[in-house]
């Protein structure tokens, strides 16, 4: 069994496994399975000794059930929790708030102690601590859903309505259902109008629907009550990660091996477009934020998003994001003080980037990127397209309309996708194409297939020739035989990264601009053999 302690000594707050202590001396107890058919999978700390999660397997239903653990209030701790609540939202609102989280959280502990005592309640240390944890949780953090922000593993949180269980997307075990349910329609109202707030937006009956991002970087999209929703009010965050996709996790992961990842280096080094393709939660931003690593540290980058997901060491980096406007749309179809992506492109061209990264092109920027890209400027960006002809046909048709001779200024085409190997669902790269020239004849983009992902074998398979490669020797008068050897060193190098586990996008970034100084000084730290093309153990 599962128990979760205080320190009575040192006042220190602990885990472990009390077998004699009785349920009030407890922070928080987790619940026995009593039930033979439940199998228990995972037990994580997420803000120990309060908050934890139980990951279990129900042999009957079939069904995984992510548990949130939290302390258990009685009904006293209950009404002194809401008159708690009460005063500090009146006191909150009178001093405006704090900025810091930090400098928050300490606030509300004293504001806790300090309401107590003047007012001579008794409670133990250890039904002030829950308490305590329930302010904070719901002043500070993400309330009900704060356990689920917390834990790492969760890459989507969604809530379909009032009453309905609040379901997860989950690294390892893929849609899970989770305990957490909001069953009171005025607090699920008041989370969304929370959440608007949190993202410096307002959500409201005559403006019911969110889209927002949170300081934390977490991506939101709400609705407020049943203006849109039937069952009540919705939301869906996704957790923005603060450790990147790195080319390691790439390699690791299985959505590419370490000769793409190599040739993606060296497309990145010399500067050609690509655009990554692939449907919903295919990884593609993932990918992009992984090559993007391999862009020299000297190059100047600006990056335009709808909602912050890329995230950069370089120092010559300018993140841009677009911004709703407030009332009626004019003859324009902007609203005041609206800044689209096409705004953000526009304004991108006078800042003079050596790269541009558009996190997703849909509308009417997409033509200024590719003119951007025929006259030098590279560019990266994702699309909803499950291959090149999926990718042409949107391209070229409204609401984008981007003539097809422009698209021969883009160089490389990635088509991702979810795919299933076994029981699982994976991200695979499932081609590397390149777009050699145009045809006016027949009025079609020609195209060479680098790399391909065999379903089969789960294995990639290189299609033997590149013309981006091809390119580069020319540039840089080099022969087949240096082209070849530079290209081994960037594999062996992307090895030694993965057979480190080195995931760390700061350190990466390091050895890559390393590798940009002096390559043979990189090779001989990795201890790397050119006849045997392996490195030191």
């Amino acid at each position: 069994m599962h128990k979760v302690r205080v320190s009575s000594k040192h006042g220190r707050l602990g885990v472990g496994e009390v077998q004699d202590e009785s349920a009030q001396n407890l922070v928080t107890t987790v619940p026995p399975i009593t039930d033979p058919a439940i199998k228990e999978l995972e037990f994580l700390p997420i803000q120990p000794p309060y908050s934890y999660v139980r990951i279990t397997f129900n042999n009957k239903s079939k069904e995984y059930l992510y548990e949130v653990i939290e302390p258990t209030l009685n009904n006293r701790e209950k009404e002194l929790l809401s008159t708690l609540k009460e005063a500090l939202a009146q006191t909150l609102s009178s001093e405006g708030g704090l900025e810091g989280s930090a400098e928050k959280r300490a606030h509300l502990r004293g504001s806790v102690e300090a309401y107590i005592a003047s007012r001579s309640i008794n409670v133990s240390h250890l039904s002030l601590e829950r308490l305590t944890y329930y302010i904070l949780r719901d002043f500070v953090g993400y309330g009900p859903v704060d356990a689920l922000i917390n834990d790492t593993a969760v890459e989507d949180i969604s809530c379909d309505g009032v009453n309905v269980p609040i379901y997860i997307f989950h690294q390892k075990y893929e849609s899970l259902k989770t305990n957490v349910v909001i069953k009171d329609e005025t607090v699920l109202n008041g989370f969304v109008v929370a959440l608007g707030q949190r993202c410096t937006k307002q959500i409201s009956v005559s403006n019911p629907i969110l889209d927002g991002t949170t300081p934390e970087g977490h991506r939101v999209q709400a609705t407020y009550s049943r203006e849109v929703t039937t069952r009540g009010a919705t939301f869906t965050i996704r957790r923005f990660k603060e450790k990147p996709w790195t080319p390691v996790d790439l390699v690791s992961s299985g959505t590419a091996d370490a000769k793409m990842v190599a040739y993606l280096w060296l497309a990145a080094e010399m500067g050609e477009s690509l655009i990554i393709c692939g449907g919903p939660a295919a990884g593609k931003t993932s990918t992009l934020n992984a090559i993007a690593l391999f862009i020299p540290p000297t190059a100047k980058i600006v990056s335009l998003e709808d909602t912050r997901e890329v995230n950069l060491p370089h120092d010559n980096w300018i993140p841009g994001a677009t911004r709703s406007g407030t009332g009626d749309r004019g003859p324009d179809g902007k609203a005041a003080g609206e800044v689209d992506m096409f705004d953000l492109v526009r304004a991108a061209l006078r800042q003079r980037p050596n790269y541009i990264i558009v996190g997703e092109v849909r509308g009417k920027e997409t033509y200024t990127m590719f003119q951007a890209m025929a006259t030098g400027h590279t560019t990266y960006s994702t699309m909803h397209a499950d291959s090149v002809k999926s990718m042409v046909n949107r391209l070229e048709n409204p609401p984008i309309n981007t003539p097809r001779i422009l698209l021969s200024a883009l160089r490389i085409v990635i088509i991702q996708a979810q795919a299933r190997v076994g029981n699982l669902t994976v991200r695979r790269i499932r081609q590397i194409l390149e777009i050699v020239g145009f045809e006016p004849e027949t009025n079609e983009l020609i195209t060479n297939t680098v790399y391909e992902w065999d379903p089969g074998a789960d294995k990639f398979v290189d299609k033997g020739h590149s013309f981006v490669q091809d390119s580069i020797m020319e540039l840089k008068n080099m022969t087949h035989e240096e082209m070849d050897a530079e290209f081994k060193r960037r594999v062996a190098v992307i090895r030694y990264l993965v057979k480190h586990n080195l995931t760390d996008y700061r350190q990466i970034w390091q050895l890559i601009t390393s590798y940009y100084r002096s390559h043979d000084d990189v090779m001989a730290r990795i201890g790397y053999n050119p006849a045997t093309q392996e490195v030191a153990a």
